[in-house]
C-alpha cells in the first residue's frame, strides 16, 4: 500500500510518502521553492517524493490530508459569533477567502492532484489535525507502548491532546481546545517582543536565558489560569487572535508597561525578562501536563509533538525529571509533519497486519528523507556556474576538513539525504570549531547575518556525548537542551548582565555554550550519518574535541539549501571559508568573483 500524506494552507506544506508502513522519503515545500515556512500546494515537495519512489500519482493508494478544513470553518464561524460585534474587520477579510477557497479545499486539493497526475487522482481522505500529530509521534518512534502529548497553536479545535499509544492502536484521551492555546500564548510573546509569529518562537527560546523571569507571576496572574493538572485557560482579554489581526491588544501592552517592541529595533531589558518568564510558565505548564499524563496511562515512555514539542529547552528539563524513562520527539514536529503523521495513520487503520517496531531504535532514518544528488550531477551543477573545484578520496576527506574547521575555517557541508523538519543535522549543516572564542559572533554576524545573541548548537559523537554535556541521552534530532558539564564551565561573571553577556566564555567550548550554560545538542551516529560521524571522529583525533558546531545551511529568512546550485549560492553570499559538496571541495579564495542582479537580503523575509 502506497500512501502520500500532504499537508498546506497555514504553514510549513509538506509531502510524504509510506509504503507498506515504511517512510521512503519526505520533504517541505519550502526547500524547493525558496520560501520559508511556504503554505502552498505542496507540488514539488509531492513530485520528489513520486520522482524518488519511481511512482506515478496513479500507482498511490491513496492521498491523505492533514486535518479537516470544514471543522477549522466550524471553529472560525462560532469563534467570530462568539465574540461579535468584535472582530468584524478580521471577519469580513476572512470570509472571502474561506467562501471562495478554503471551503471547497477538497475541490481543489483534487483538482491541484489531478493537474499533477494527469489523469483521475487517488482516493483523497482526511485526517484530524491532533490525529496526525500523535500518529507522527507515535508511530514512527521507538516505543510498543507509550503516552503521546500533542500541543500546538491549534488544529480545528484542539490546542493540546493526550494520547494512549498501544501497538497500532492511538487512543485519544482528552484535549483543550482553542481559544486556549500554549502555542499561541508563546507566539503572543513573540509577538510583542518584536518577532514574527510562526519563524520567531526560537528567537524567544534563546532570548530567555538573558532575562529573569520577574513577570512570570503576573503572566499566571492575568492571562493563564493554570489548574494542577497541566490544563488551563487564557485570559482573552488580553488577547487579540480571535477577533482581531494582531496577538495582542492594548489591555496585554498596559499590563507589561508599554508597547510591542518595533521588529529590527533595539531588544531591551523588557523583552529579555519577557521571554525568560513565558518559558517559565511554558515549562511549568509542560511538566504539569506530562506528569497528569503519567498518572493516567501509567506510561514508561512518552512522545511528543506539536509545534510546542520543538521548545527544546522544555523538553530538555521534562528528561531531567525523570517522569518517564524515555521521551522521543517526532523531528519534524510542526505541520510538515502531519503530512507524515496523516500517512501513517492511513495505513496503521487500514493495514490488517501488527504494527512492526525495530528495536529500541525509531524508524525516521535519522531524519534524512529528502533528495540526495551525487557528484556527477553537482559537478555538472557547478561547472555551469562557474565554480573552481578539486576531488577528494573518501579515505582523506574527514581529516582533510577536520583540519580547515582546527584552523578556525567555517565550512559548508552539504552530504547525501536533506533533513526533513527545522534542523539540519549534518545533511545540510554549516560547521565550525566550538572551541574558538569568537566563533559565535563569526558565524552570526558575518555567515548568518542573525542578531548576535542567538546560540550555536553542537554535533557531538554519540559515544562522548555524556563526557561533555551532563546526564546526556540520546538526542538525534537536536530537540534537547543539556547542562554544559561541569568540569567544562568557567566561573559565572556576576558583573555583566542582559545582553552584555554575549561575547563572555562560559566554558571550554564558547562557541556552543549558552548563557545559562546550556547547549542544544545533537548526537551524532555511525549508522544513520557515517560521513559526518567520521568527521566528528577525525576532528576529534586531531582536536581531543568529539563537537562540532552545527548550524543549519542558510542565512537569515532562508530556508535550508537543497540544491548544490542553493549550496553555492549561499556559499558566496556569505563569508563561509569551504564548501564541501559529496566528496567535491571548494576554497572561497579560488572561486571567481560573486555578483547578483538584486540585493538577496531583499529576497528572504526577516523571520
Amino acid at each position: 500500500m502506497k500512501i502520500l500524506g500532504i499537508s498546506a494552507y497555514y504553514h510549513d506544506s509538506a509531502a510524504a510518502l509510506v509504503e507498506d508502513g515504511t517512510i521512503v522519503c519526505a520533504a517541505q515545500e519550502e526547500r524547493f521553492t525558496r520560501k520559508k515556512h511556504d503554505a502552498s500546494f505542496p507540488r514539488n515537495a509531492i513530485g520528489f517524493c513520486l520522482d524518488y519512489a519511481g511512482l506515478s500519482m496513479a500507482q498511490l493508494d491513496a492521498v491523505v490530508f492533514y486535518e479537516k478544513p470544514l471543522l477549522t470553518f466550524e471553529r472560525l464561524l462560532e469563534t467570530y459569533l462568539s465574540f461579535a460585534p468584535r472582530g468584524f474587520t478580521s471577519f469580513a477579510r476572512a470570509m472571502p477567502v474561506w467562501l471562495k477557497e478554503k471551503l471547497y479545499l477538497k475541490q481543489i486539493l483534487k483538482k491541484h492532484l489531478a493537474d499533477q497526475a494527469g489523469d483521475a487522482p487517488p482516493p483523497l481522505y482526511f485526517s484530524r489535525h491532533h490525529q496526525s500529530h500523535a500518529a507522527s509521534a507515535f508511530y514512527p518512534g521507538p516505543f510498543q507502548e507509550a503516552a503521546v502529548l500533542c500541543m500546538d497553536g491549534v488544529g480545528e479545535w484542539a490546542t493540546t491532546s493526550a494520547w494512549l499509544g498501544r501497538g497500532k492502536q492511538l487512543e485519544p484521551l482528552w484535549e483543550v481546545d482553542f481559544p486556549h492555546s500554549l502555542g499561541l500564548l508563546y507566539s503572543a510573546f513573540t509577538y510583542f517582543c518584536g518577532f514574527r509569529v510562526n519563524s520567531g518562537e526560537y528567537k524567544l527560546m534563546g532570548l530567555a536565558p538573558y532575562g529573569k523571569p520577574v513577570y512570570a507571576d503576573l503572566v499566571r496572574e492575568k492571562l493563564v489560569d493554570i489548574k494542577p493538572d497541566g490544563t488551563f485557560r487564557l485570559n482573552m482579554d488580553y488577547f487579540d487572535y480571535c477577533t482581531g489581526l494582531r496577538m495582542t491588544n492594548k489591555a496585554f501592552a498596559a499590563l507589561f508597561g508599554g508597547p510591542r517592541r518595533e521588529p529590527e529595533t533595539d531588544i531591551s531589558q523588557r523583552e529579555m525578562d519577557l521571554a525568560a518568564s513565558v518559558q517559565q510558565v511554558t515549562e511549568d505548564i509542560v511538566l504539569r501536563l506530562a506528569t497528569t499524563l503519567k498518572k493516567e496511562t501509567g506510561q514508561k515512555n512518552l512522545c511528543l509533538s506539536g509545534g510546542v514539542a520543538l521548545n527544546c529547552v522544555a523538553n530538555g528539563l521534562l528528561h531531567r525529571q525523570g517522569l518517564f524513562e524515555e521521551i522521543w520527539v517526532q523531528p519534524a514536529a510542526g505541520d510538515a509533519g502531519g503530512a507524515l503523521g496523516a500517512a501513517l495513520a492511513y495505513w496503521q487503520e487500514n493495514n490488517p497486519g501488527e504494527r512492526f517496531v525495530p528495536e529500541g531504535q525509531d524508524t525516521m532514518q535519522g531524519a534524512y528523507l529528502g533528495p540526495a544528488f551525487n557528484d556527477g550531477d553537482s559537478a555538472a551543477d557547478l561547472e555551469r556556474l562557474g565554480a573552481v573545484v578539486q576531488t577528494l578520496a573518501d579515505d582523506e576527506l574527514p581529516a582533510h576538513i577536520a583540519g580547515l574547521i582546527d584552523r578556525g575555517k567555517v565550512v559548508g557541508w552539504f552530504q547525501g539525504r536533506m533533513e526533513f523538519g527545522p534542523r539540519a543535522l549534518g545533511g545540510r549543516s554549516i560547521l565550525g570549531d566550538p572551541r574558538s572564542p569568537e566563533m559565535q559572533r563569526t558565524m552570526n554576524l558575518k555567515i548568518k547575518y542573525r542578531e548576535s545573541f542567538r546560540p550555536f548548537a553542537p554535533s557531538v559523537l554519540a559515544e562522548h556525548a555524556a563526557e561533555v554535556f551532563s546526564g546526556c541521552p540520546d538526542s538525534p534530532y537536536m530537540l534537547l537542551v543539556m547542562p554544559v558539564s561541569e568540569g567544562l564551565r568557567y566561573p559565572r561573571d556576576e558583573s555583566r548582565s542582559g545582553l552584555e553577556q554575549i561575547n563572555l566564555s562560559r566554558s571550554q567550548l564558547p562557541a556552543i555554550t549558552h548563557v545559562d550554560y546550556s547547549a542544544r545538542v545533537q548526537t551524532v551516529h555511525r549508522e544513520t550519518n557515517p560521513r559526518y560521524h567520521a568527521l566528528l571522529e577525525a576532528f576529534h583525533e586531531l582536536t581531543g574535541c568529539p563537537v562540532l558546531i552545527n548550524t543549519s545551511f542558510n542565512v537569515r529568512g532562508e530556508p535550508i539549501v537543497n540544491t548544490p546550485e542553493d549550496a553555492y549560492r549561499c556559499f558566496m553570499r556569505t563569508e563561509m571559508d569551504y564548501l564541501v559538496i559529496g566528496n567535491l571541495l571548494l576554497d572561497k579564495a579560488a572561486q571567481p568573483p560573486w555578483s547578483e542582479q538584486d540585493d538577496w537580503r531583499e529576497t528572504f523575509e526577516l523571520d
